[in-house]
């Protein structure tokens, strides 16, 4: 247990479910015409999960989540029926205490096999594409950007979706030769109406939204907004005080585990090395700050009323 009382989860074991299936953070258990995606402390760098849990990191990233599909509802609807394990069927119900404040009831959709990449500043594989060829996902870009540059305009850079391994960059052209070009148009321009919209208001809680990922799905014809959305693991938050183009900047995320990391002789295979307890405490006090200041909440006091 951690200071807030809640149990840290690094795997799930629901046995009066049926597990749908696992990734490298989530457990996904099929309910008939829903999902319930438990998002667990499990953390992975460098594509390999590591053998130290995160105490609540799953909860942010499931409230963070929560929250920002209420917020852009207006924008495209979203796959998310409820957080409250009262409001789950009651199969759920003998496991509350591992589901309250980490688990999402969700709709069944078609997911789109591609990731929805919205790059606001070029970071992370972006910025190592333009250094090669001056492009980023066949985007020509203004020759002297820096490392950590804003962009004029926010870019959609979208990606494969990689069982194992690293994803793929790759052109508009090729998501639309994937998914078709009508709705590789329409995800274009949803996803950055998305980026735009959060990252405008996050701006105003001093948080830079550097880039970010969405996915998407289909369900009876219409186009929700799927998985996770606009959290530490699926976007880059810069503390807007601290920026400063030429570098890579500190962040709200698994960063301050992947610097760690760099440091050891790990050739970035499995088995993972464990994490030093102050390197633990620390990236969860990142992951709790990033929720508290982008929705302006005490998570402590979200969770005591759920």
């Amino acid at each position: 247990m951690n200071q807030l009382s809640v149990p840290v989860v690094n795997q799930t074991s629901l046995q009066e479910l049926t597990l749908f299936g696992r990734g490298k953070v989530r457990d996904i258990y099929d309910l008939d015409d829903f999902l319930l995606i438990v998002v667990t402390d499990r953390l992975s760098a460098f594509d390999v999960v590591l053998p130290d849990p995160i105490p609540m990191k799953g909860i942010v990233l499931n409230l963070l989540s929560a929250f920002w599909f209420e917020q852009t509802a207006h924008i495209v609807p979203h796959h998310m029926v409820s957080i409250r394990v009262e409001e789950y069927p009651s199969a759920c119900a003998p496991y509350g205490d591992v589901l309250r404040g980490r688990s999402m009831l969700v709709r069944k959709a078609e997911p789109l096999p591609i990731e929805c990449v919205v790059r606001g500043y070029l970071s992370g594989s972006g910025w190592k594409e333009y250094r090669k060829t001056g492009a980023v996902c066949g985007i020509s870009l203004p020759d002297g950007l820096q490392n950590s540059s804003k962009l004029d305009q926010p870019i959609f850079t979208p990606s494969t979706k990689a069982e194992e391994g690293h994803d793929e960059n790759i052109s508009f052209d090729q998501a639309a030769e994937i998914v078709g070009r009508e709705v590789a148009e329409e995800v274009r321009r949803v996803s950055l109406e998305l980026y735009t919209f959060a990252r405008e208001q996050a701006a105003r809680q001093g948080i830079i939204i550097a880039d970010t990922k969405f996915e998407f799905g289909y369900l009876d014809g219409r186009l929700l907004l799927i998985d996770e959305a606009l959290t530490p693991d699926s976007s880059r938050f810069w503390p807007a005080a601290l920026y400063k183009p030429g570098a890579a900047q500190p962040s709200f995320d698994k960063q301050y585990v992947r610097d760690y990391l760099e440091e050891l002789e790990w050739d970035k295979t499995p088995p993972a090395p464990s994490l030093p307890d102050d390197v633990i405490r620390r990236t969860t006090e990142k992951y709790v700050e990033a929720y508290s200041l982008i929705t302006g909440k005490d998570i402590a006091e979200v969770l005591a009323g759920m």
